[in-house]
């Protein structure tokens, strides 16, 4: 709910009312309207409104539940510099929903949404190297990574970085 949230809030700054419409309707449940302003949105080339559309296809808020396309929608936001598109997507292929698991790109859709200022991206790529799925295992990456996480307060990227700091030591 909180990337949503975030989503919405860049997304209204950018397209006013037709955003303001959607939160509003967002928040009273009218799914169906809000998917409609979303997709609005992701057509006229809005990376936050395919990101928000693809949002509701994975919960399954006002269309029916599909993995695929929620997929699909979070690629296009990822491509069109939407860092936490990024994120869901790296997410999706390192779980294999909606999509073939591929750690290795999910690794990559991970550090493009930590590059794009997305704390949860940071983290996950941490998590990634301290157990070498998709990379070559190394704790001081993880270390770093989870810290960048933290400075962004992002309270599991701290939880994550205090554990590896007594782990390795330090």
């Amino acid at each position: 709910m909180k990337k949503l949230i975030l989503g919405l809030l860049v997304s209204v700054s950018l397209f006013g009312s037709d955003f303001d419409d959607a939160y509003s309707a967002y928040e009273k449940g009218d799914y169906k309207k809000a998917v409609k302003l979303f997709k609005k949105a992701c057509d006229g080339g809005y990376a936050g409104g395919c990101y928000n559309l693809g949002f509701m296809y994975n919960d399954g808020l006002g269309v029916k539940q599909d993995s695929f396309k929620a997929a699909e929608l979070y690629k296009k936001a990822c491509d069109g510099g939407y860092a936490g598109g990024c994120y869901n997507l790296g997410f999706m292929y390192n779980d294999g929903l909606g999509v073939k698991q591929d750690y290795f790109k999910a690794v990559e859709l991970y550090k493009k949404a930590c590059d794009g200022g997305d704390a949860s991206g940071c983290s996950n790529l941490g998590v990634m190297y301290k157990y070498g799925l998709g990379v070559k295992q190394n704790n001081f990456k993880a270390l770093e990574l989870s810290g960048k996480a933290c400075d962004m307060k992002f309270e599991l990227g701290c939880k994550n970085y205090a554990s590896l700091k007594k782990e390795l030591g330090q």
